[in-house]
């Protein structure tokens, strides 16, 4: 019963730091990258599909990515899609490809780009704190219902902040890692 309980909270641990993982994605820095664009949908004939199954997208070079329709009258729907998109890009369309160029960051962009992916940062510790505390109370359940030792259920909540403080120092390093990101020229 511990070793469900263990196994259900850090499977939902890493679940929070794989959405961390993509929403730091989303945040773009001067640097081109193809996945910058995977949550943009496309008006395709009436029904929003994402951007990658109605183009292929690329990159030309690193601070240009390159979108390619399949068909060819789709250039103009990508191009509004990805105008719209709030991302702050502004594609052209020539001839059938739509061409994305990334706009230099300025400090002050840098700065709060910054802020949003500390702020992305810490709600990924707070969903893990969270966490611990259903997994704790589960424990305690348990023991109230003498379904477990209290030394077990110790022991369990003791496994249950290992796995915290890794899932928090997982999501330190990823921010870490992004801020250097956003900082570099």
């Amino acid at each position: 019963m511990i070793a469900d309980v263990k196994k259900t909270a850090e499977q939902k641990m890493q679940k929070s730091v794989e959405t961390l993982k993509s929403n730091l994605g989303k945040v773009r820095t001067g640097r081109a990258h193809t996945g910058l664009l995977d949550h943009i949908k496309v008006d395709y004939y009436g029904n929003p599909t994402p951007i990658n199954q109605v183009a292929s997208v690329s990159l030309i070079d690193p601070r240009t990515i390159g979108v390619t329709p399949f068909e060819k009258k789709m250039a103009g729907a990508i191009e509004k899609a990805i105008r719209d998109s709030g991302l702050g890009l502004n594609p052209s369309t020539m001839g059938d490809m739509v061409r994305v160029p990334m706009p230099a960051l300025t400090e002050e962009r840098r700065k709060d780009l910054i802020k949003v992916v500390r702020g992305e940062a810490e709600d990924a510790r707070v969903a893990v704190r969270n966490l611990r505390r259903d997994a704790n109370t589960l424990l305690k359940d348990l023991l109230k219902d003498k379904k477990v030792s209290e030394d077990d259920e110790r022991r369990g909540q003791d496994d249950v902040q290992k796995l915290t403080d890794r899932y928090i120092a997982e999501v330190d390093k990823m921010l870490t890692a992004k801020e250097a990101e956003l900082m570099a020229v």
